[in-house]
């Protein structure tokens, strides 16, 4: 972190802690050091309303206004030292600047009602290419759509390098995402902006636009980009400068729909950030199987379709069913990811983001529309195509990933068999996995695919480095992508839903983030199941004195803290609770085991072996209780049991070199631990190779331990 930044830190530390006097000091620092007379001249007017304010406080007078002030001038504090942060931070990255000076350049207008009439004369403009002459309507629909995406690009890279919004600005955009009177596309692609730029530095301005657009837009597409857009743009550092944060969320929270979708956008973000490990599982199971039991193959001069052998179905009649069994099983595992929010396509189009196409940041994420300029060369060539538009209509792929199939399948539908080009013009070819428009129109696929477009763009664009990337977990488990913690959603009705989100988390193995939302948990929420997930059983079983988690969970915990007769008691209970389960009787053997009480343990070890004779841990457990009893005869047979059959643990070789000494056959016992050293990887001298205390308590003595130690380590 260079000088500058550290300067820049110390002032936000400040503003996090609302106090505005020392971040006016903080900042005037920074600005002696960086000069910057316009900035200069904003601080200045702004300190000498704090020191007015200052003063009349000091002489003791009581202003009933003065809370609301000193807010006022904190946020004002908060937007000058912002716009510096920002400043520096585009111009510390080359590509940001380089995107800032292209959009600001000479001749380019962006005020706002320049770009309203940009974005409804578009949409103007396309309705009237109807009246044109066929002649001409194709090619000047080809230059409309150029041209228009020119200006949307540039007016993306001059939103995402913006400075802090004043209101006025805010709402003039607000009434552009939700104007039925611009194009969808072009909201959508606003909102992305809007998102990456406050994800950069927040801005209280943009954060209402989003949450607004999200609250009033009818338009399901764009509602859901500012759902993601605000959502992974919290930030609760700054909750106390800007507490209309807070009440703009918690307005949000009273419906319903909107804690059901912030709950899916939860989990869905879980899934998103797992695609290059759904991808591995692709690679390394499912594509082996499919590409061993299909009819194709891929050659130099393209796919072509393998001749099945005539002699297949005399010598292996039903080798064919069983390969397409096989096929269609390994597909529909692939299916049943995807169903589960898995990311099935990120590994396969990964590698199709090398395309021009892909230079422009806001191609990454401008929905998918046929007429856009930078594929409409590709669009030509393939004329008309009834299974690639189908396959853009319905097939279940995000907005980036229809840009690259675009691009790659006419790179390689000349190398296609004849009669599959002709097959696929006609739309007789289909592909599995197509969806219904009802399930392509749902709330729920138009956040998992815009999240998909996310997390290619933040993997995979050259200059991500420049953004503030959500999906970095190199911090912590989760990273940005776990806002269900957030301070916002505390008292609030999104409360209830944090169980199912941590239900999920805990599944996934996912313990750290889990905890995250449980410390959230309002005392209401303390039930049960709340403690069985922080393991304390001992709450809950005051709420539950039967329930079978937690005695089991606190008897493991007495057990493994070595209060074997605490634990004991636990395991009385529950194995009256729970007669038939015999893992309870076991522990309780155990525990038995330990304290040393032989004779009650081998009496319950006997009727499990009996029962179970085919159970290895029962084998185990008898075959060390006997041991330990001086049984060894009969500790014998059951060691060579375990350790003939194949079914050995490292402990069993450790344990049958115990029973082995004791009875006097060293060098059998030795080798025993030798086998046990190199399964376990503990070297014969390490400390705790062997239970010296045990061996002494049963007449093994120093020079013996010492001298095993060295049979062992040089046999």
């Amino acid at each position: 972190m260079g000088t500058t930044d550290i300067a820049l830190e110390r002032i936000f530390k400040q503003l996090i802690r609302g106090n505005a006097g020392m971040a006016i000091a903080e900042a005037e620092t920074y600005l002696a050091a960086w000069p910057n007379p316009q900035t200069a001249e904003k601080l200045r007017a702004v300190k000498a309303e704090y020191e007015l304010m200052a003063d009349y406080w000091q002489r003791g007078a009581k202003d009933p206004q003065m809370d609301e002030q000193y807010q006022r001038l904190l946020q004002r504090v908060y937007v000058i030292c912002a716009n510096i942060s920002i400043h520096r931070h585009v111009r510390s990255s080359s590509y940001l600047a380089s995107l800032s000076a292209g959009a600001r350049q000479p001749g380019h207008d962006w005020s706002l009602d320049a770009i309203r009439r940009e974005m409804e004369g578009f949409v103007s403009d396309v309705a009237m290419l109807e009246l044109e002459p066929e002649g001409q309507r194709q090619a000047k629909s080809t230059q409309l759509y150029k041209d228009h995406q020119q200006q949307m690009n540039l007016l993306f890279n001059y939103i995402v390098t913006s400075h802090i919004w004043t209101d006025g600005v805010g709402e003039e955009i607000k009434a552009l995402l939700l104007s039925p009177t611009v194009d969808s596309n072009d909201q959508q692609l606003l909102v992305s902006a809007i998102m990456l730029s406050l994800m950069n530095r927040f801005d209280m301005v943009k954060f209402r636009v989003l949450v607004e657009t999200y609250r009033q837009s009818q338009d399901e597409q764009v509602r859901q980009r500012a759902l993601v857009g605000w959502v992974m743009s919290i930030d609760d550092d700054f909750r106390l400068i800007w507490p209309e944060q807070q009440a703009l969320v918690a307005e949000l929270l009273q419906s319903k729909r909107v804690c059901r979708e912030l709950t899916e956008l939860q989990m869905q973000l879980v899934y998103a950030l797992d695609a290059e490990k759904d991808t591995s599982t692709i690679r390394d199971e499912i594509m082996p199987d499919l590409m061993k039991n299909n009819n194709f193959r891929i050659t130099k001069n393209g796919i072509e379709e393998v001749e099945e052998d005539p002699m297949e179905d005399i010598l292996h009649p039903d080798a064919a069913e069983q390969r397409m069994e096989r096929l269609e099983a390994s597909f529909q595992r692939m299916m049943d990811m995807q169903k589960q929010g898995a990311d099935i396509y990120f590994g396969g189009f990964s590698q199709m983001k090398r395309f021009p196409f892909f230079y422009d940041m806001s191609n990454w994420l401008v929905p998918f529309f046929m007429q856009h300029p930078d594929i409409h060369q590709f669009v030509e060539r393939m004329g008309d195509n009834a299974f690639i538009e189908n396959l853009m209509q319905r097939g279940s792929f995000c907005n980036s990933d229809k840009y690259s199939l675009i691009i790659a399948f006419q790179q390689v539908m000349d190398r296609l068999p004849e009669n599959l080009r002709q097959m696929m013009k006609r739309g007789e070819a289909a592909m599995d996995g197509e969806m219904e428009s009802e399930e392509l129109l749902s709330p729920a696929y138009i956040r998992r695919s815009y999240l998909m477009d996310l997390y290619r763009f933040f993997r995979l664009f050259p200059n991500r480095s420049a953004l503030c990337n959500p999906f970095d977990t190199t911090k912590n488990e989760l990273g940005m992508c776990l806002f269900f913690g957030s301070a916002l959603f505390q008292g609030t009705p999104l409360e209830p839903c944090k169980r199912e989100v941590v239900a999920m988390l805990r599944k996934r193995r996912l313990l750290m983030s889990a905890e995250t939302i449980l410390m959230t948990f309002p005392e209401s929420m303390h039930d049960v199941q709340y403690h069985l997930w922080r393991e304390e059983y001992a709450a809950a079983l005051q709420l539950e004195p039967d329930n079978e988690r937690a005695l089991s969970g606190q008897a493991r915990v007495l057990f493994n803290a070595g209060a074997y007769d605490d634990a004991l008691e636990y395991y009385d209970r529950l194995q009256l609770l729970h007669p038939a389960k015999t893992g309870y009787v076991l522990n309780k053997a155990v525990c038995l085991l330990h304290l040393e009480n032989y004779d009650d343990a081998l009496q319950l070890l006997y009727q499990l072996n009996y029962e179970h004779e085919d159970d290895d841990n029962v084998t185990r457990v008898l075959a060390w209780t006997l041991t330990c009893c001086g049984k060894l005869e009969q500790a014998e047979r059951l060691y060579v049991q375990l350790t003939e059959g194949g079914k050995a643990q490292h402990e069993d070789y450790q344990n049958y070199g115990y029973c082995l000494w004791l009875t006097g056959r060293i060098a059998e016992a030795a080798g025993m631990f030798r086998k046990y050293a190199e399964q376990s990887k503990v070297a014969a001298d390490d400390r705790l190779f062997f239970d010296e205390d045990w061996l002494k308590a049963r007449g093994i003595s120093d020079i013996d331990i010492k001298m095993m130690t060295s049979a062992v380590a040089n046999g």
